[in-house]
């Protein structure tokens, strides 16, 4: 699902390059001792039906530099995130999509100027949920556009609603043509979403080029994709998903809910003992503040008594 507003938190180039640089000892991956390349247009073409990519939707430069060291192959990325100058940085490797849904796309031709400006930004493909002529519109002109088929949170209402899309054969081959007619519109992906999996497997074995990336559609597609907030138990940024609880389809790998209030827990701790130590005279100490030599201090009181005495 898209959502297209951010909050990037600002960092230190020091803290970065620190996050990007280091792990934890014994938790590094094995592809760290290679050095990566990214992914091309041409490698994913090559690679449908042979193994499954990892996506991951990230928001801030902090997972964008955990998703490059963890070997993540595909991220979908904000604007405000991939125009940072800080994100290739840390995540040099990181396949990208980013874009906006074509509600907010305005015509063809806005789409397409914006998109060179992404690209130009070092995006690697460019998001569309609009029309198969969109599509064309875009990919004729070089542009690597990836389509959405399934549950569509932009089109959600001809659907029925935020539920499972392609459960009867009729819907299912409704998802299949669209994805053939992608494929002739010259996208090179499509996110699949919410589909049963077995009906997922089936269009992808079935399609020549056009790179599958699974969201709750099962394991027969060339992507896993979920949400980084949803792997990390993570709720500060729930809000710009568009979703409010963790969805069926993802799987939560840790608790950073119960870290936040744990370090919540510590700030409330840390501020009370700063507040204790003012009010009892424990700070500042000696060694929090800026001394001065005996006698120094004479003369400035001596200097300070004449003028108090010339006022």
């Amino acid at each position: 699902m898209w959502c297209h507003s951010c909050y990037l938190p600002r960092l230190s180039l020091a803290h970065i390059v620190a996050v990007a640089a280091t792990t934890s000892a014994g938790q590094r991956d094995y592809r760290d001792h290679v050095a990566r390349s990214r992914l091309t247009v041409a490698d994913l073409a090559r690679l449908k039906g042979t193994r499954q990519l990892t996506m991951l939707r990230i928001f801030t430069i902090d997972e964008a530099a955990a998703a490059e060291q963890a070997g993540i192959d595909i991220a979908s990325a904000p604007p405000e995130l991939v125009s940072d100058p800080l994100y290739r940085k840390v995540a040099p490797s990181l396949f990208t999509l980013t874009g906006r849904s074509h509600l907010e796309a305005g015509s063809a031709d806005d789409h397409l100027r914006w998109a060179g400006e992404m690209m130009l930004a070092d995006a690697d493909c460019i998001y569309c949920s609009g029309s198969m002529q969109r599509v064309e519109h875009l990919a004729k002109e070089y542009i690597p556009v990836v389509g959405h088929v399934g549950l569509v949170p932009s089109r959600a209402g001809w659907t029925g609603g935020f539920r499972a899309v392609g459960k009867s054969a009729e819907g299912a081959l409704r998802i299949f043509d669209e994805c053939v007619a992608l494929e002739n519109a010259g996208a090179i992906a499509a996110e699949i979403e919410v589909v049963p999996a077995a009906v997922a497997s089936d269009i992808s074995a079935r399609l020549n080029r056009l790179s599958l990336w699974s969201m709750g559609s099962g394991a027969g597609c060339d992507a896993q994709y979920l949400f980084a907030m949803d792997i990390l138990g993570d709720p500060s940024h729930r809000d710009l998903s568009g979703v409010d609880h963790v969805p069926r389809h993802a799987k939560v790998y840790r608790d950073f809910a119960a870290e936040y209030t744990r370090l919540q827990a510590e700030r409330v701790a840390a501020f009370s003992e700063f507040r204790t130590d003012v009010e009892s005279g424990v700070f500042p100490a000696d060694d929090n503040v800026v001394p001065i030599t005996e006698d120094e201090l004479a003369r400035f009181r001596s200097l300070l008594n004449q003028r108090k005495g010339s006022a």
